[in-house]
């Protein structure tokens, strides 16, 4: 398969903390180097959620690990899907036929995830998964290759809809893109409103990426009579919606407008006066305690004004550092033979860093911990840039995310 120039963009630059970690890391021999492959949406509708700030939350965790295992060398290759499958999985054979690339991260895509377990395992590597959202990578598509850290749609819906349900937003109306991920988490999201004794008015499925003008959807939404209009398409998508709703009056007219995958990137793309009111579910919050804002405070030079890292994000920090814990407990040589191995050490260390605190990795591959249910604050309540999340409701890290026996991961129940 011939990439373009963009599809491999900074494929074939490494990159760890810094331009002397770099020479440093390339003085070594391969087998005594860890090479990572960050893949994502570097330059499309998901680049703010994924993106140049996932390349900084990355290179942070680089930098960590190599100031507390100087004796590890760690090398970081970044390239761009394009939200395209075939590209990615293109990349990710280059990855690991040529580049000898060890673990692959990131991905925000749910096609792309899925299609990649079979390429992981017949390869031995690792994948952690950090913002490919569908709840299949710990069920029917689970694999001792692979992690998934920071959210999934089981975790978003659940932590969403009965919360709202028990505070009488108990009728919803859906706008679907129409991409596995956005129809995983309709389903996830249907089960949890009904579970909690609401009910589903009515969806529509939009297509992805060609819709930018969401008027007649938002106006059958409307219609329905539902108290929650979720939108579960992100990015641009979002941003796109939410300032439409506005000019609707939609939040006006006292309906709730959530963002099932919405984040704080978004938020500050739109402003406070137009995402005022909104409710979204993430697992990261920069400003949630002092270790989230420990984390900020480290990486907050590396960004441009006003960029706060979402969930996504930490979880290319946090999986990352995990990773690269595990791989030095068990010895560079080991890691690089065999991710399965790697995979299972980490399942075997608690987790801890700034970002998501202490946590667990479950037998299907899930990376437990608490989620959280925001509100958008109104201009008037916001202390500075950043500030606009208000907690409604928390979800503890044991009920975040579907317990093994409703899953159908096989190797989780052997």
């Amino acid at each position: 398969m011939s990439l373009n120039r963009r599809a491999v963009l900074g494929a074939s630059l490494l990159t760890t903390a810094g331009a002397t970690r770099i020479l440093h890391a390339q003085t070594r021999r391969p087998e005594e180097t860890l090479r990572i492959g960050l893949l994502h949406d570097m330059s499309g509708p998901y680049r703010d959620i994924a993106g140049p700030t996932s390349v900084v939350c990355a290179r942070q965790a680089v930098r960590e690990f190599t100031a507390q295992h100087p004796d590890v060398g760690v090398e970081l290759l970044v390239a761009d899907h394009q939200n395209k499958s075939d590209v990615g999985l293109g990349i990710a054979r280059q990855w690991f036929d040529r580049d000898n690339v060890d673990m692959v991260l990131g991905v925000s895509n749910s096609a792309l995830a899925i299609a990649l377990k079979p390429v992981i395992e017949s390869k031995d590597k690792a994948h952690i998964n950090t913002s490919a959202a569908t709840s299949a990578l710990t069920s029917e598509y689970c694999s001792a290759n692979a992690i998934h850290w920071s959210y999934d749609t089981w975790c978003l819906s659940h932590a969403t809809g009965e919360p709202l349900v028990k505070l009488g937003a108990d009728s919803w109306f859906f706008i679907t893109p129409n991409y596995a991920f956005g129809q995983m988490l309709q389903a996830d999201t249907t089960h949890s409103v009904e579970g909690a004794g609401g009910k589903v008015l009515g969806s529509v499925a939009y297509p992805f990426p060609e819709t930018t003008d969401f008027s007649a959807f938002l106006l059958k939404a409307q219609a329905s009579g539902a108290k929650v209009i979720a939108f579960l398409g992100a990015g641009t998508d979002f941003v796109n919606a939410v300032k439409q709703a506005q000019e609707f009056g939609v939040m006006k007219s006292g309906k709730r407008f959530v963002g099932l995958t919405g984040y704080i990137n978004s938020v500050m793309a739109l402003g406070l006066p137009t995402a005022q009111g909104l409710t979204q579910t993430e697992t990261f919050y920069w400003d949630l305690n002092p270790r989230t804002r420990a984390f900020m405070d480290r990486v907050r030079g590396q960004l441009p004004p006003n960029t706060f890292p979402c969930h996504n994000h930490a979880g290319d920090y946090a999986g990352l550092l995990h990773y690269l814990k595990a791989a030095a407990k068990i010895g560079v040589a080991k890691a690089k033979a065999s991710g399965r191995e790697t995979v299972a050490a980490m399942q075997a260390m608690p987790t801890d860093d700034d970002a998501f605190g202490a946590g667990t990795i479950r037998k299907d591959g899930r990376k437990l911990h608490p989620t959280y249910l925001f509100l958008v604050k109104p201009p008037a309540e916001s202390r500075g840039p950043g500030d606009v999340y208000k907690v409604l409701a928390e979800t503890s890290a044991e009920k975040s995310f579907r317990p093994i026996a409703d899953g159908a991961c096989a190797m989780a129940k052997a």
